[in-house]
């Protein structure tokens, strides 16, 4: 007999037996080695004076991709067993410098079981920081010792070493070994260290901690799930009899290394661990660890808030350990939240739907959860993405050359150094344009597809390299050299405001006499808001393929949500007719708007390539490529006016709107237009006049993202729905139900409100949400907390549902029925995760009565639908379902004689006769929505075709020393007609609130002044995390509101859950208004969206943040901006 092995169990065991070899590799560029013996180690780095030592590479990759640095030589560790010991001895613990952080983590926590709990006080920190540190890719490689040798000023392991007096050991090149310890002379500047150049970091000793000693670790980042740190400390104290005998603080992220205290820590030492210590500690710490308002990374205020906050927490640990002693040190209970370390609790979540009735047959599986169409092979990895398409022969990859700075005259171009590298065929510039070099994303030709004498921007276009492959284009992009004349830039909305840059005159909807309104008001208020950019975030970047084809024509193969306008633009620059031009998608990795007009810049530049070298040419963007140059989601700011009475109700409103475009129009005037007609949200405002105001700047021009300015619109006016409530001493909930619309009521752009079922998801929301009882239980919580706070809101939402621009609103398919009875559907829109495609297969699945197994949908192409709109406005499933429609009637109409004849005849069958009696087996299908239309000038018609209406409540925990939060629960009741597909719904509802919680309090973009993006890349922006979901997340489909202006009675989904998100901050904001109350601070405060960890916890202003008061604007350069 035969034993079958796992192949893969087989190969590791072959590998485990197997003794390892000193390696080599080596190319042109660079030789990276491998010893397996520290002697090897030693001669090689001997030989190799500016070798670079690595174990998981995790750091020196990064600084070669993103950095532009060069190492020659690189030696790996990894494998040197004296590098990879790991014991214990007498003292502490001895970890070899290779020992990965994982090995770390787990031998720990097996030691922990083993020895008395007091001597593994620092190890249990450490185990509790790794939990935090990256994630299990990064730590099952990373090794310690370059978290000591890069010696980076927010290394989360640092602090805790060198507070614990940790003790390196050294081998030399020369056979001599030296230890010494982590303390203040260590590192002896920005990651750099007293380590000598022969020298390598064989081992790290961390000391036991005594029975009197008490050691914890801190860290707060942006997010909670693998972020670096903003700052960091770690403390350690020693008390015998009350009295401090011996202490060490390690802070991070407040100088260019991690830094001890020892001011601070010399004072401490035989003195009293008392509230009296604690006082004078805050303030010394303070000293010693003071920022100027120019420092590096910003956020002084809050970083140095932070480093009192954890001393804080610590005093309070401490002192709950040690009550034996009454030293003075005791602390109220309503205090000991404060150090209840982070334990989220087990998610669970509900999803309601109505089911479909028991009538319906079996094969109409509309109104059923189906499977997304695409769902397996996406999680299998074998769904197939621009980039992921075979090569073809010859094809070549083409790199851009962007502008480094934001506002210049290009003096001179300079390509001759990556002409020369090997492999590179050609550079491409606007003289290789035979078309237009003059483009636009919209109405307005307002761009240069490649910049010709001036830019605008950091990232604009200016000329590409291309090259055989995707190494050598970038590596060549690189040495192109470019002479700037420098201007003066405007990157925020302030500094378009005094300069007066605008795209374009004011847009503005008044309704009703604000003067009359204002002057019936028993109160005014004003106020202001800021809501911030947002990245997309596509799982897949901007990707392109443009092959020429025979007569001149070009095939564009996109990651477009817009395949028409990636068409017409590609026509354009090449001089062509549209029909010379075909553009296919066959799916996108995400879009949320990002695609809908900026892939499409890149489409036509790559094309323009193709067409010089009259070769197929691809590009894939990297993400911080991406991120640089394709814009995000339009900050805004708003300043308002409001009058009301005294009980709460709404009499006038007069608001100002600027949102940041960037340097180009694109799709920013219809943003505003969306912005101001929900400006009112779900409420009803007699006196109502609101003005949007599109600023000129010089960052990439901003662009469409889910919401498309409706979330800025609303999120304000729940901004001041809170400052009503505050001012008139009533409930947010009593403002909003004062003041909500009803049946029949126009809204302030005169559009009758009809099935208004946002009153019935209110009342059912809040009641399955049990928000009366809960609002009570958080009352009760904040009176027995002191430094946790909890805060709970409910926020409605009324969607329109349309393009704003009237000519969008229409859509075309295709639809071909084959003689064995398959069925081919093609429409204009585009699958980009959303579920069209299976949604669309569900609506020709019923109109034809067969099996969605018989119906496929291949891609989207401008060959076979003209003229499309974009998939965006979340009118997609409405238009292109009944284009659908129309066409699969048109195909029944046809075959209805054959089924009457032969009843009992199969649905092959009746295709079969009609073919062969030379019936036409294919439709086309066409929609455009009826009875929509506004008129700006009037402000009269109806813009929308109907509203998606949605509530939520979200309840939140804040820390609020640190300005960390947790979700605890988000109930949402959302009116989506009569669900196509409750499960595709159900998942939008989820994913929309997900992103909207990244928009409202987390995802922030910060510019240089001199308007460089600082915040690119995964590593410094931040999207939600798993730990960021609500806790309890429980989402209900209101049953029984068919909604008969839509395709099969459904309504829209995509773009109006993410707005439900804001009731998260709203929670949060309620949270800081009892930390405010019980800190003798009370009114209306300010609080802008994204409620980040560094808002949250400077408007909780208490006695640390008061000893930072804001530098003045003006007298310093920040280190950065928001836009």
């Amino acid at each position: 007999m035969f034993t079958l092995l796992n192949p893969l169990l087989y190969f590791q065991q072959i590998l485990e037996k197997t003794e390892p070899e000193f390696l080599q590799f080596k190319n042109e560029r660079q030789t990276w080695l491998r010893p397996v013996k520290l002697q090897q180690l030693l001669d090689t780095k001997s030989q190799h004076s500016d070798s670079k030592l690595i174990v998981g590479n995790t750091e020196v990759g990064v600084e070669m991709k993103f950095k532009g640095m060069r190492y020659p030589v690189i030696i790996s560790c990894s494998q040197v067993p004296e590098l990879n010991e790991l014991h214990l001895d007498d003292e502490g613990v001895s970890i070899g410098a290779s020992v990965t952080l994982s090995r770390i983590e787990t031998f720990l926590k097996q030691s922990m079981e083993k020895i008395p709990e007091y001597k593994c006080k620092t190890f249990a920190a450490i185990v509790e920081m790794l939990h935090w540190f990256a994630g299990n890719q990064i730590r099952n490689v990373a090794g310690i010792g370059g978290n000591v040798v890069t010696g980076s000023p927010i290394s989360d392991l640092n602090p805790i070493l060198m507070a614990a007096k940790s003790t390196l050991t050294f081998a030399a090149t020369d056979g001599t070994f030296r230890s010494i310890p982590m303390d203040e002379h260590f590192y002896t500047g920005y990651r750099k260290n007293a380590m000598l150049p022969n020298e390598v970091l064989l081992s790290i000793h961390v000391p036991f901690t005594r029975q009197t000693e008490y050691f914890k670790a801190y860290k707060q980042a942006h997010r909670r799930d693998d972020d670096i740190a903003i700052a960091n400390a770690a403390f350690r104290v020693n008390i015998e009899s009350g009295v401090v005998k011996d202490c060490s603080m390690a802070i991070g992220g407040m100088a260019p290394t991690t830094k001890l205290a020892v001011k601070t820590v010399n004072f401490m030492v035989k003195r009293s661990w008392n509230q009296f210590l604690l006082e004078e500690v805050s303030s010394l710490l303070a000293d010693e660890m003071s920022l100027p308002p120019d420092a590096p990374g910003g956020m002084v205020e809050y970083r140095q808030s932070l480093v009192l906050s954890f001393f804080f927490k610590f005093y309070l640990d401490v002192s709950q350990q040690i009550v034996e002693f009454d030293n003075g040190c005791s602390i109220p209970v309503s205090a000991t939240s404060a150090t209840a370390p982070f334990n989220r609790p087990e998610s669970k979540s509900t999803h309601i739907f109505q089911e479909v009735s028991d009538e319906q047959s079996l094969g109409d599986i509309v109104g059923r959860p189906i499977v997304h169409s695409s769902a397996y092979k996406q999680a299998t990895g074998e769904a197939v993405y621009v980039d992921d398409m075979v090569p073809l022969e010859n094809e070549l990859y083409i790199a851009f050359i962007y502008s480094t700075k934001a506002h210049a005259e290009i003096k001179s171009v300079d390509p001759s150094k990556a002409l020369s590298v090997e492999g590179v065929h050609t550079y491409v510039d606007h003289r290789d344009v035979p078309g237009n070099n003059d483009i636009g994303s919209a109405a307005m030709i307002d761009e240069e597809l490649f910049a010709t004498k001036l830019v605008r921007c950091v990232g604009q276009v200016i000329g590409g390299i291309v090259a055989d492959n995707q190494d050598i284009a970038q590596r060549a992009a690189k040495l192109v050299k470019i002479e700037y004349e420098e201007f003066e830039p405007i990157v925020t909305i302030e500094d378009a405001i005094a300069k007066s840059s605008f795209l374009s005159t004011p847009q503005c909807i008044e309704n009703g006499n604000i003067k009359e309104g204002f002057r019936n008001s028993d109160n005014v208020i004003e106020g202001e808001m800021r809501v911030g950019e947002q990245e997309h975030f596509y799982l897949e970047t901007n990707a392109c393929r443009a092959i020429p084809v025979e007569d001149g024509g070009m095939e564009i193969l996109s990651s477009t949500q817009n395949p028409s306008l990636a068409q017409s633009l590609v026509a354009r620059v090449l001089g062509l007719q549209k029909h010379r031009v075909t553009c296919r998608v066959k799916r996108l990795g995400g879009g949320f708007g990002g695609k809908e007009t900026r892939s499409d810049v890149f489409s036509s530049a790559i094309a323009v390539a193709a067409n010089k070298v009259k070769r197929p040419v691809r590009c894939m963007l990297d993400r911080d490529e991406d991120m640089s140059t394709t814009g995000t989601r339009h900050a805004f700011l708003g300043r308002y006016k409001v009058g009301f009475t005294n009980d709460g109700k709404v009499q006038a409103l007069e608001i100002d709107m600027y949102s940041n475009c960037g340097y180009s129009m694109d799709l920013s005037f219809s943003i505003m237009e969306r912005a101001l007609f929900h400006m009112d949200n779900a409420y009803k405002i007699s006196n109502i006049k609101g003005t949007g105001y599109l600023c000129k700047t010089n960052i990439p021009s901003n662009t469409a993202f889910r919401g498309f300015g409706g979330p800025q619109g609303m999120m304000i006016v729940e901004n001041w729905i809170g400052d009503v409530a505050i001012a008139c001493g009533i409930s947010q909930k009593m403002v909003r139900e004062i003041n909500m619309y009803k049946e029949g009521d126009l809204t302030h752009f005169n559009q009758k409100l009809v099935d208004f079922n946002l009153k019935r998801c209110w009342d059912e929301c809040l009641k399955s949400s049990e928000y009366d009882k809960r609002r009570i239980e958080v009352e009760k919580f904040n009176k027995a907390n002191r430094w946790k706070k909890r805060g709970i809101c409910a926020v409605p939402t009324k969607f329109g549902i349309a393009f704003t621009a009237l000519f969008m609103n229409q859509a075309g398919a295709l639809v071909l029925v084959y003689t064995d009875g398959s069925v081919l559907l093609t429409h204009g829109g585009v699958e980009m995760g959303q579920g069209l495609h299976t949604k669309m297969i569900q609506v020709a699945s019923q109109t034809l009565g067969i099996s969605s197994e018989k119906i496929y949908i291949n891609e989207t192409s401008t060959n076979t639908v003209p003229n499309t709109s974009p998939s965006a406005a979340s009118a997609s499933s409405d238009l292109y379902g009944m284009a659908i429609k129309n066409a699969c009637e048109k195909i029944l109409e046809r075959i209805k004689t054959y089924a009457i004849a032969k009843p009992n005849a199969s649905w092959e069958d009746w295709v079969k006769a009609a073919y062969f009696d030379r019936v036409s087996l294919s439709a086309t299908g066409f929609y455009k929505t009826p009875g929509i239309g506004y008129n700006w000038d009037t402000n009269s018609g109806s813009p929308f075709n109907y509203f998606t209406f949605g509530v939520a409540v979200s309840e939140v925990e804040v820390d609020c020393l640190t300005g960390d939060h947790v979700v605890l629960r988000t109930d949402i009741v959302m009116d989506v007609g009569d669900s196509i597909n409750p499960a595709i719904d159900i998942g939008q509802i989820e994913g929309g609130f997900i992103q909207g919680y990244g928009l409202f309090t987390l995802e922030e973009h910060r510019w240089s002044p001199s308007g460089q993006l600082l915040t690119k890349g995964p590593g410094f922006y931040k999207i939600p995390g798993f730990t960021d979901i609500p806790v309890e997340f429980n989402v209900s489909l209101l049953s029984g509101v068919p909604n008969k202006r839509a395709v099969c009675s459904s309504k829209a989904i995509g773009e109006p859950p993410l707005f439900l998100a804001s009731s998260v901050f709203y929670a949060i904001k309620d949270a800081i208004l009892s930390a405010r109350h019980d800190a003798g601070t009370e009114g209306i405060f300010r609080l802008d969206s994204p409620a980040t960890a560094e808002r949250i916890r400077m408007a909780c202003a208490d006695q640390f943040t008061a000893k930072f008061p804001s530098a003045v604007p003006g007298t310093f350069r920040p280190f950065f901006v928001r836009s």
